[in-house]
């Protein structure tokens, strides 16, 4: 049977946000056989969900300038984290019917022979698909490592979550309240900083509206932990090494106040490491295949059983996907952003 096999390609590298249209662009001439397409040993798998993430926009960049992460390639589709459905399989450890997770194109329809990087999901939990690509994905994965590692969290203390109305920093509120810790949370709209308190944030406020500088300093007592989703392209990292405590600690999982920005914040305040004896812990979340499967047998139930809550902001097709990533990169999403590319 043949089907249509529309893709998102990376077209352009962008200067500031990228632009629909132009950096990246939809090609719906392409058409696969879903009976009698080749699987050269491989598989074919129906894309079902898309995630969108802040730190996608790393890799619009020429293969010239140096990252962690490779660059897209002009005239190629994009891809993120994702969920299918296996259609068809000549592999022995894949079988027809399997859902998996990881790395997927941005198509309708993906023929993959080498099935490093996928994992079968078994969802016992019931949860739909797309939440394995936020709270029971890698947002979920990397609040859970983040904190277990870098932390060391006494009941008692204070946690500042910037973007804590995000899929990440959401977690850690939830995370912190859970071990007994106080929690000030930051979030760029009312909406957000809603969400942040029905959480459980001691204190929420909305950075767009209220002084960060002020917001820490009407606390009374500092603050021992600093949650970084936005990096150190804006001033707030400088402000919170100012409020943070002796011996405090700073995790960074994110930059988004800096994937656009055509100049980068100088931090001004790094003396207050070395005389506040602070720790600064930068992590990639893939780094730790260990605790990655540790979060697989505790964190999903957690979110199943309604102990973690969380939001969705899903999108529908792929032709959105342009939109979809500037919307992330911006800010205007409600939630987690997924682009549902079929139900089936």
């Amino acid at each position: 049977m043949a089907a249509v096999n529309p893709h998102v390609l990376f077209n352009s590298y962008p200067q500031g946000y990228p632009v629909p249209g132009e950096t990246t662009i939809s090609d719906t001439t392409q058409k696969i056989d879903l009976d009698t397409t080749s699987l050269n040993g491989g598989m074919l798998i129906k894309v079902l969900a898309l995630s969108v993430d802040p730190y996608r926009r790393g890799r619009m960049r020429p293969p010239t300038v140096r990252s962690n992460r490779a660059p897209f390639t002009i005239g190629s589709p994009l891809e993120s984290s994702g969920v299918g459905l296996v259609l068809r399989s000549e592999n022995s450890e894949i079988k027809q019917g399997d859902h998996v997770y990881g790395m997927l194109e941005y198509q309708a329809y993906i023929v993959r022979t080498n099935i490093s990087g996928l994992i079968v999901l078994e969802n016992k939990e019931g949860l739909p698909w797309s939440t394995y690509l936020g709270m029971a994905g890698r947002p979920g994965q990397t609040a859970y490592i983040g904190w277990k590692l870098f932390s060391k969290a006494k009941k008692g203390e204070t946690v500042f979550v910037s973007t804590a109305g995000g899929p990440v920093g959401s977690a850690v509120v939830q995370i912190a309240k859970s071990q007994g810790l106080k929690v000030i949370a930051s979030a760029g709209s009312d909406e957000k900083v809603a969400f942040a308190k029905e959480l459980g944030a001691d204190v929420a406020f909305n950075y767009k509206t209220k002084n960060t500088k002020t917001a820490l300093e009407e606390i009374g007592h500092g603050i021992d932990i600093y949650w970084d989703n936005v990096g150190s392209s804006c001033e707030t990292l400088d402000i919170a090494l100012n409020a943070l405590n002796d011996f405090g600690r700073v995790i960074n999982c994110g930059g988004i106040s800096g994937y656009n920005a055509a100049e980068q914040y100088g931090i001004k305040n790094m003396m207050q490491i070395i005389s506040k004896h602070l720790s600064l812990n930068g992590f990639i979340v893939s780094d730790h295949p260990d605790l990655i499967q540790e979060f697989y047998k505790v964190f999903p139930q957690k979110v199943a059983s309604g102990e973690i809550k969380h939001r969705e902001h899903v999108y529908s097709g792929l032709e959105q996907a342009g939109q979809v990533i500037l919307d992330v990169q911006k800010g205007d999403n409600k939630a987690k952003a997924v682009i549902v590319v079929s139900n089936a």
